[in-house]
């Protein structure tokens, strides 16, 4: 038997008890359900209505609301999620002959911009690694660590590689004299990504110091990765990578928190669009599966784009 209608209170109390009877919700999510539908029914209340009485209209005036009291597109998208979730619930218990939640939309999220750096921004970095190889008061350790750090930096704007795949290169990427380098990306699948002449010298001269303190310390050097890890065996973290690159940021006079391995990727990107690079060709040198993940860089591209309709149509305006 379907249940009788009830105060707004206790159909949302019928609601979170679904939730945690039959669906475990935690205690929190619980909560936010709670405020969220509690603040939807204060504002029902004023307007002399209720949650069993309230209209597709009533639910459109209570999401303009949120947004006119400053609430971002994705706080209103989750009060409207919350909203959908009761009244499919009381539709499907019987306390509602309809589900006027069913035919609204939520507000649509902004797209997140990668944060990229400009190609200055970058050249201060190499800038700084190359000054941190060069410096002769360091010990060997700290040598090789800088010298790690500028092939790392070099090989990741060159390339464009995800930071899991650049930790986890092989110390054979750095012996061949080959202008393409062998990926190994998501789900197992290779790609070519093509290494410029300073990305390759970067390599060879770390690798050189590298062989040749593993030669001091053992005649068989051990592990197979070109960025092997200074403490127990295996390669480099990303962690470490991330924390050695906003030290280096620090040291370039550029904000550590506008720094990191996944922005220097964006960096890649970003630069290539803006020299006329194919987005299609961007997509395979990132390993995307889907051009629609390479399409957020496509906001760089905007500039570019309306310079040369104004210069090359033949109807632009002078």
């Amino acid at each position: 038997m379907p249940r009788k209608a009830k105060p707004s209170a206790n159909s949302v109390e019928l609601f979170l008890d679904m939730l945690a009877a039959e669906r475990g919700a935690a205690r929190n999510t619980i909560e936010a359900y709670r405020r969220d539908l509690a603040d939807f029914s204060d504002f029902l209340g004023d307007a002399g209505t209720a949650i069993q009485r309230a209209t597709s209209d009533d639910i459109r005036a209570y999401m303009a609301g949120l947004s006119a009291r400053g609430f971002q597109a994705s706080s209103v998208a989750r009060r409207l999620s919350s909203i959908r979730q009761l009244y499919r619930f009381l539709y499907a218990e019987g306390i509602r002959k309809d589900d006027p939640a069913a035919v609204l939309e939520g507000p649509r999220r902004a797209v997140a911009l990668p944060r990229i750096l400009s190609v200055a921004d970058v050249d201060r970095l190499l800038e700084a690694s190359q000054a941190g190889m060069q410096d002769g008061t360091g010990s060997p350790a700290e040598r090789l660590r800088a010298a790690r750090l500028h092939c790392l930096l070099e090989v990741l704007y060159a390339t464009g590689l995800r930071v899991s795949e650049l930790v986890a290169l092989p110390v054979s990427a750095a012996r061949r004299d080959q202008r393409m380098l062998v990926v190994r990306g998501k789900g197992g699948k290779e790609r070519l990504v093509p290494l410029n002449q300073r990305a390759r010298t970067a390599m060879a001269d770390y690798l050189s110091q590298l062989e040749a303190a593993k030669a001091k310390n053992s005649p068989q050097p051990k592990g197979h990765w070109l960025f092997p890890s200074f403490g127990e065996s295996g390669h480099l973290t990303r962690q470490q990578f991330a924390r050695d690159l906003k030290s280096l940021a620090a040291r370039a006079g550029l904000p550590a928190a506008k720094v990191s391995p996944h922005v220097l990727r964006h960096a890649f990107a970003s630069h290539l669009l803006q020299n006329g690079a194919d987005l299609r060709v961007v997509q395979t040198l990132l390993g995307h599966a889907d051009i629609s993940t390479t399409q957020i860089y496509t906001h760089v591209l905007d500039e570019r784009l309306k310079s040369l309709v104004r210069d090359l149509h033949p109807l632009a305006e002078d």
